[in-house]
């Protein structure tokens, strides 16, 4: 879903040729794992990170298409809406120096960023969801032109027969809007953590990130308000599922399962099983032609990018040619400082690291129902949430993560050979004392709500300045 596309209209023949193609490329990468022609380098990380463009009084500004070409960097590009905008990470091997990397190339592409928009007058932020964002912005006049977002409203509306997309959203308040196009997925900006894995690892490493969904929805959360109404911690959840909400097929369960989804149950035996579902159980959404080599598998790689896993299987190609099996882990929100964004990276990676590793499998220990339960749970009540862990266990999650997971996250990162005075400074200077303190973003916004009243102009005024101040959450004052 990167790339744009020719146009956005379809006609039959263009889903069944689209269908035709994506069997065989269904058939090629099944081959490839019998074969065994995936990459088996030491893995690399890296991230997505979308942001907002804001004006002067701290409201969405629609001027992407006049920024984003005077950035001129091939790691930013658009988003749906034309106050959002996408920064990508340059892929960094597992090494000592990764987690600087990561922070120093943030640090200098985000300056980038500002600079040009300071001097259109805007600011750039990033926060799961803007406070100050309204329904009247929401138009399709917003929308960026990249023709990608056209088919993508005009094909939605298409498996939703016309009806309109609802949210229906009730937590401390309660939100319900409907809209005819979908704009209202625009509202949800997130970090997106990919980490590539090795085939014999492959389908522990999609297991562990549904598993860990949980923790990192609650340790990341920077999402309670929307349209001024206080919902969930994590209301970018809720939000970007409902958004998009297209019922494509029923779970053996009876669950009908939409679009964007936490999934239907764990790989049991390869990573190909969720491929194998985006063909047989998805209907096709951008039936777009590419006249590229079968092994490009380009008909493929688009369709999965139409299905929003919250953890969603990736194919990329590396640079000596082979191709090579990612986790995209889409949970955490963006924000809410450079330093956060780079030490929640870093949260997931240890852990990865560290259970893919351990016997009996995490996954063994933790049903996917229970996996799924927590990950809703923690997306609704944060780090205050009770879950259940191993041997059905229940506490809350932020004595687990303190208890457990932080121990576990610094011997992934160690093994992985991160180096310790970066394995103290974004695990123990970071996580630990924002999950001790319990302030997250999401913490820090109600707190400064119950002080000041709910003003979401001065809400997210001082979250920009904080965010500026480039030091880490749980040292922001209200």
């Amino acid at each position: 879903m990167g790339l744009d596309i020719p146009h956005s209209q379809f006609g039959e023949t263009d889903f069944e040729e689209f269908k035709r193609r994506l069997h065989r490329e269904t058939d090629r990468l099944s081959a490839w794992f019998h074969e065994g022609v995936f990459e088996q380098e030491p893995g690399y990380c890296g991230f997505e990170l979308e942001a907002w463009l804001v004006d002067a009084d701290f409201q969405p500004a629609p001027v992407n298409d006049i920024i984003l070409p005077r950035i001129d960097h091939p790691l930013v590009v658009p988003e749906l809406a034309r106050f959002n905008f996408e920064l990508n990470s340059t892929p960094q091997v597992l090494s000592a120096d990764m987690l600087g990397n990561m922070d120093r190339e943030l640090e200098t592409i985000w300056s980038l960023c500002d600079a040009h928009a300071r001097d259109a007058g805007c600011g750039v932020m990033a926060i799961g969801i803007l406070p100050t964002i309204t329904d009247d912005a929401l138009t399709v006049a917003n929308m960026s032109s990249n023709s990608r977002y056209q088919a993508l409203n005009e094909q939605v509306l298409r498996l939703r027969n016309g009806r309109n997309l609802v949210l229906d959203i009730k937590g401390r308040d309660h939100l319900h809007v409907e809209h005819d196009d979908v704009m209202l997925e625009s509202v949800t900006t997130s970090l997106q953590i990919h980490i590539q894995c090795p085939p014999q690892h492959a389908a522990r490493h999609y297991n562990l990130s549904q598993v860990l969904a949980a923790p990192m929805a609650a340790v990341t959360a920077n999402s309670p308000y929307l349209f001024g109404r206080d919902l969930w911690d994590e209301t970018r959840i809720p939000a970007f599922e409902q958004s998009i909400a297209v019922a494509s097929f029923r779970a053996h369960d009876g669950r009908t399962i939409g679009r964007a989804t936490f999934g239907t149950g764990y790989a049991e035996s390869s990573i190909l099983e969720p491929f194998l579902e985006n063909l047989y159980a998805y209907p096709i959404l951008l039936p777009i032609h590419f006249d590229e080599p079968e092994e490009n598998l380009s008909h493929l790689r688009l369709h999965n990018g139409t299905i929003w896993r919250w953890t969603r299987p990736l194919i990329g190609v590396s640079d000596n040619g082979a191709p090579h099996l990612r986790i995209e882990h889409r949970v955490p929100a963006a924000g809410p400082s450079r330093p956060d964004i780079i030490a929640n990276v870093a949260l997931l990676l240890g852990l990865m690291v560290h259970f893919v590793h351990e016997e009996p499998r995490l996954e063994e220990l933790i049903p996917f129902t229970q996996a799924r339960d927590n990950f809703y749970r923690a997306a609704r009540n944060g780090l205050c949430s009770e879950i259940k862990w191993i041997g059905n266990r229940t506490g809350t999650m932020q004595e687990l993560v303190l208890d457990q997971l932080v121990p576990a996250a610094r011997q992934g990162l160690e093994r992985a050979g991160v180096r310790q005075a970066d394995i103290d400074h974004y695990i123990g200077g970071i996580i630990v004392p924002r999950v001790r303190s319990g302030q997250n973003g999401a913490r820090w916004q109600r707190d400064f709500v119950a002080k000041h009243g709910c003003d979401m102009a001065a809400l997210t005024a001082a979250y920009y300045r904080n965010q500026n101040s480039r030091r880490p959450v749980h040292e922001w004052s209200l």
